[in-house]
């Protein structure tokens, strides 16, 4: 009538004296269930859980605009990068030259702004023997806005 199982099942015999007494329905743990053998004898068994439901079937929504311009626009943007990557490598020596030359030009406005002034320095004393004209001016007004009066005199 049923088939044969795999193990023995052993259970207590009801002439034996049961150990504990019987189990509070709040007590069994979740996934024992009390089950009645093929024998009569009705005692605690682990069931096969069933399959849970299948989930619902998701709906196909439409792919949002956002999503497909930056889908689109991603490749474009990683060969752009690319791009400047190469052309600057092809720049390179040119950019390095540029430098070069903006440091040398940086040099020599420096060494203008110190070298004009020592020179112009430099003709003023060696023309300091020859004797200089000094020039004095006097101007004297009466009032905020009364007529100016001066006066220049060469030495």
């Amino acid at each position: 009538m049923y088939p044969e199982t795999a193990y023995p099942i052993t259970t207590l015999a009801p002439q034996q004296p049961t150990p504990h007494p019987a189990m509070l329905p709040t007590e069994i743990p979740p996934g024992v269930q009390m089950v009645t053998l093929p024998g009569g004898i009705r005692t605690l068994a682990y069931t096969p859980t069933q399959a849970p439901p299948a989930p619902p079937v998701p709906v196909a929504q439409p792919i949002p605009t956002w999503a497909k311009t930056t889908a689109l626009l991603t490749p474009t943007i990683g060969g752009g990068i690319a791009a400047a990557g190469i052309g600057l490598s092809y720049a390179a020596p040119g950019l390095i030259a540029m430098t070069d030359a903006l440091w040398a030009t940086v040099a020599l406005i420096a060494a203008a702004a110190i070298g004009v002034p020592m020179l112009l320095r430099i003709g003023r004393t060696t023309g300091a023997g020859k004797g200089s004209t000094h020039i004095t001016q006097n101007i004297t007004a009466t009032g905020m806005f009364g007529k100016a009066n001066g006066t220049i005199n060469h030495r």
